[in-house]
């Protein structure tokens, strides 16, 4: 009998959080005097069910990452053909996840249409697949939840849900103005995240360069330098181009001619 099935087995039961040993697991065939295809066959079932949890835990962080489901961005639909530059591979690495184990942040910067979006959703896809949290806002919806938040007194609640997931993408940032108030609660999540253990990355898209950031943004300089935190270990892809948006978009040139006159009969 190879030993290693029965560390199969044991990993496995591991992993749904069954309390067995691996003596446990050898001791079970040899008290029951189990054959060779009957411990096998333990050990599919097993590793039917870790499968199992496995994409019921993929399944349930996908629907909570607030990523799309019906029609996801990924690195496999993403075109790298079409983008070009000295460091491009530096791009075509990122499904590794390498940056989320790196505790480095991430952020994609250039005009509408590049695929900053798209590339931040497919990097949090990849983490969702990994079985890790992940959530995504706008950053006019994350103002807007600080606001509410202030209002019911919910600032405690709504900062732990944003420091929670391993990997947090925040979208356009540069589209609204915090207030003193929304900018400070923004920071507490930056400087929790910071010190955050385990997976850790925040990704980050704009039209802005992040020396306009500290503009959309209302505190005094020695907060706003808080800024700093985020990038103090970070990627930042600076990307030019033209929009990819409308290039499949098909257009068709009609006209039409003078409106026909009915004549109306006398009476």
């Amino acid at each position: 009998m190879d030993e290693s099935i029965f560390s199969m087995i044991h990993e496995a039961a591991d992993y749904l959080k069954l309390d067995i040993e691996l003596q446990e697991v050898a001791n079970l065939a040899v008290n029951n005097s189990l054959s060779e295809e009957g411990i096998r066959a333990i050990s599919v079932f097993v590793d039917y069910l870790k499968e199992k949890k496995r994409e019921t835990i993929i399944n349930t962080q996908l629907r909570l990452s607030r990523l799309p489901l019906k029609e996801p961005k990924t690195f496999e639909n993403f075109d790298f053909s079409l983008i070009h530059g000295r460091q491009s591979d530096a791009l075509k690495n990122l499904p590794s996840l390498a940056e989320l184990y790196a505790h480095k942040n991430l952020a994609f910067i250039g005009p509408q249409g590049v695929g900053k979006t798209h590339l931040a959703m497919a990097f949090g896809r990849e983490c969702c697949l990994m079985g890790m949290k992940v959530y995504f806002l706008k950053a006019t919806e994350l103002n807007n939840r600080f606001t509410e938040a202030r209002r019911f007194g919910r600032e405690s609640s709504v900062i732990n849900g944003l420091v929670k997931p391993s990997c947090l993408i925040i979208d356009e940032v540069g589209r609204c103005v915090f207030d003193k108030e929304n900018t400070r609660m923004f920071f507490d999540v930056i400087d929790r995240r910071y010190n955050k253990e385990g997976p850790n990355t925040m990704i980050f898209t704009s039209n802005l360069g992040p020396d306009k950031w500290g503009e959309y943004f209302s505190e005094d300089s020695s907060l706003l330098c808080s800024l700093d935190r985020i990038f103090d270990v970070a990627t930042v892809f600076m990307i030019k181009g033209n929009s990819y948006r409308g290039k499949r978009c098909e257009t068709i040139s009609l006209s039409a001619g003078d409106p026909v006159s009915i004549a109306k009969s006398k009476p």
